[in-house]
This record gives C-alpha cells, sequence and structure tokens, in this order.
C-alpha cells in the first residue's frame, strides 16, 4: 500500500471515494448542498487543509483530510471493497502527525452517534475519546498528544 499526498488533480477521486461509501453516503448533490464542492475543495487543499490518498498497485482505495487551523480530521472514506485491510488505519495515522506537527495539541473529528456504526468503533480503537453530542445528532472524538508521541515527533 502507498500513502502520498492528494493534489489538485486528485480531487475528482476525492469525490468518488467518497460518494462510494455504504455507511454516512452522501450524494454529490447533498455534499453540495453542505458546500462540499470540487472548487471548495480546491481552495481548501491550498490553505488550511491536506489530504492523503491510499493507493494498491496505482489504484486509490481511500482518503483522509485535516484542516490545521481547525485542528481536525473531517473526512476519512475508504472503498467497500477494500475495508478492514489498514488504510482507514495509517491515513488517520497520518493525519494526526501531520495535525501534530503543526502543533496541534488536541485534535477532534465528528461521526454519527451510533455505536453500531463501524466508524463508531474504528475511532474508539485508533484512542480516540467520545465527548460530546453535537446539535446536528454527530458525536465528537477528541484525541491529545501524549509526551511519547511529541517527544518522537522532535527527534
Amino acid at each position: 500500500m502507498n500513502i502520498r499526498e492528494a493534489q489538485l488533480e486528485d480531487i475528482e477521486t476525492l469525490f468518488n471515494i467518497r460518494t462510494s461509501v455504504i455507511e454516512n453516503y452522501q450524494s454529490l448533490e447533498e455534499l453540495a448542498s453542505l458546500g462540499v464542492t470540487p472548487e471548495t475543495i480546491a481552495n481548501m487543499l491550498q490553505t488550511d487543509c491536506r489530504a492523503w490518498i491510499a493507493e494498491i498497485d496505482a489504484i486509490p482505495i481511500a482518503f483522509s483530510m485535516a484542516n490545521v487551523a481547525e485542528k481536525t480530521i473531517f473526512a476519512m472514506f475508504v472503498l467497500p471493497s477494500f475495508e478492514g485491510r489498514g488504510a482507514g488505519r495509517t491515513l488517520m495515522q497520518e493525519a494526526e502527525k501531520w495535525l501534530w506537527r503543526q502543533g496541534a495539541k488536541e485534535i477532534w473529528l465528528l461521526t454519527g452517534n451510533d455505536s453500531n456504526l463501524r466508524a463508531y468503533g474504528f475511532y474508539l480503537h485508533l484512542g480516540w475519546t467520545p465527548v460530546d453530542i453535537q446539535p446536528d445528532g454527530q458525536i465528537k472524538f477528541i484525541k491529545r498528544i501524549v509526551i511519547e508521541t511529541e517527544t518522537l515527533l522532535k527527534g
């Protein structure tokens, strides 16, 4: 598996992966109604955000996206046929490392507030802590940098 930073020419790939998922599915139209369009993603990638793509045999299978200004990981999606192969975990680690290296001490993400959802258990397994329910019903998870991690990042 290869992990690389996403470029502007990857935006269509990001949307293809995003709209392929079964849990938390949203169509292009639904995403656009939320302000998530190729144009807004392009702007984000050129400012406070980074995205990473996981590939197997040069085929994009997953991506994550983080925003340093907001200290959040706001996208983590895997093609359904590639779930369970470690791409999600690896991409989350990549996004977390980037946020820690940018000076974040605490990072956060939102997901559906249903412990039966795969994402909910996935984030718990990766050391994220659920903290509160948002007005829209999603649950906020946080993760704090630990001294050992901070030392490793500097060295």
